[in-house]
């Protein structure tokens, strides 16, 4: 990551995006210094240009920001800082700064989908998903026509608890087969979009 601090005096604006939902949180600024203790410490920090200190969001209501990861824009000139929040974002109680609501939580699709992606690459004895793929595609296939048959039988009842358990397994089952085809879930996306269009 490399960070051109000199631009603006030694500060840098820093978009905090949620790493689950992709939602943005938040906009600070960060000096080197913000950056290495925001590493270090794995709680988001800035520089308060008001208070000119170094400023741990959190620190005074306990809604820190877990830190994710960063990287830079392609001028250097940026960051984007993707956390975990612990709480509401802005000082006014929203769960962000542009008050918007923060409670989708599809975005981990995507980080499934790569451990699915990493567990086909990379098998190991420990992992179900890796003895999926090793049992090839009708295996695979077959466990996406169980998991839809149960959870056809759950949705006859009023048990929330294992009709939700039933829905996990289908769309991580549904994921897998996608995997062991080659295909991507944004290629099934088009479809849908293409749909819409009509």
């Amino acid at each position: 990551m490399k960070i051109d601090f000199k631009k603006m005096d030694g500060l840098v604006p820093a978009i905090v995006q949620d790493s689950i939902s992709g939602k943005v949180l938040m906009q600070g600024y960060m000096n080197e210094e913000a950056v290495a203790k925001t590493k270090e410490s794995g709680k988001v920090t800035f520089y308060s240009r008001s208070k000119d200190r170094l400023w741990t969001k959190g620190e005074t209501s306990g809604n820190f920001m877990e830190f994710v990861s960063m990287v830079s824009d392609c001028d250097g000139d940026a960051i984007l800082v993707k956390a975990n929040p612990r709480g509401p974002v802005c000082h006014t109680g929203a769960d962000t700064c542009f008050e918007e609501e923060n409670s989708s939580k599809t975005g981990f699709i995507d980080q499934l989908r790569a451990i699915i992606k990493d567990r086909k690459n990379n098998p190991t004895d420990q992992s179900y998903t890796a003895s999926l793929f090793a049992k090839g595609i009708n295996k695979v296939a077959q466990k996406v026509g169980e998991e839809a048959v149960e959870i056809v039988i759950e949705a006859k009842d009023d048990n929330k608890a294992l009709f939700m358990g039933e829905a996990a397994d289908l769309l991580y089952h549904y994921l897998v087969l996608l995997e062991a085809k080659g295909y991507e879930l944004d290629e099934v996306m088009d479809v849908l979009i293409e749909r819409h269009k009509k």
